[in-house]
């Protein structure tokens, strides 16, 4: 949603402003304005590029001030910055959308190849099994996401590349949040979710029987649902209030 920015992505400008205010040259910023198209932002500043060149300790400050208006403008922004300060500074990209608990890892998958680009404030990836019965159960979940600005892909409906795990890894690899259902105990969603845990992705387990949610995912939270019309509703407004949650948070 235009001008709002949720707590992961207020979290990761906070990170990446430690990292500009420690290495940036004005050149940086230039290019940065260009890469953005935020150059009146950078240049309009009445301090930033004064206190870097001066070095003076409003500086830091003068950079949350920037990167904040560059993220508001346009949120995909973020990621045009973390991705340039990565290129720059051969920093690891945090893709996570979790609040940090402990120390953060780089990694370098040997099975996927890595997607250009970071996390997509606005996606939302739905991993559940491609049968035909599941159709109407992702048009409810598309509809709550829609509700609230998102919007919400699943593999199935994009074809990228050659292999059908190298787009799910990287739809769940820019995604905001990962919705999987359970049901049946598709060994295909445990995957991808195992996929998304790993990532540090905030996942919203949905099933229709409580039986089929794997023992090491049970201390999670889900939403149980019927696969009926009655039973559909209730979960797409039951994902709506928690999609709002996580949005406020």
């Amino acid at each position: 949603m235009p001008g709002y920015l949720d707590a992961d992505t207020r979290q990761r400008l906070a990170s990446l402003a430690e990292t500009i205010t420690a290495r940036f040259t004005s050149g940086d910023w230039q290019s940065l304005g260009l890469r953005t198209g935020c150059t009146d932002i950078v240049q309009g500043h009445e301090r930033l590029l004064r206190s870097l060149s001066f070095g003076d300790e409003d500086y830091a400050g003068c950079v949350i001030q920037v990167l904040y208006e560059v993220a508001v403008r346009e949120p995909l922004n973020v990621a045009i910055i973390d991705e340039y300060v990565a290129g720059k500074y051969g920093l690891g990209e945090n893709i996570s959308t979790a609040p940090s608990k402990s120390r953060q890892i780089v990694f370098a998958p040997s099975v996927f190849d890595t997607p250009a680009g970071g996390v997509e404030p606005n996606l939302v990836a739905a991993m559940m099994p491609f049968s035909s019965e599941f159709e109407p159960v992702f048009a409810g979940i598309a509809s709550a996401c829609r509700n609230v600005g998102l919007r919400c892909v699943r593999a199935k409906d994009i074809w990228d590349h050659e292999s059908i795990i190298q787009d799910i890894f990287s739809l769940i690899f820019r995604s905001q949040l990962v919705v999987c259902d359970f049901t049946g105990k598709n060994p295909n969603v445990f995957y991808e979710a195992g996929i998304a845990h790993t990532l540090g992705k905030t996942v919203i387990p949905l099933t229709q029987n409580p039986a089929d949610i794997p023992f090491d995912v049970q201390h999670h939270r889900y939403l149980l649902y019927l696969n009926n019309n009655e039973g559909r509703i209730q979960m797409e407004n039951e994902l709506h209030r928690r999609l709002v949650t996580l949005m406020r948070d």
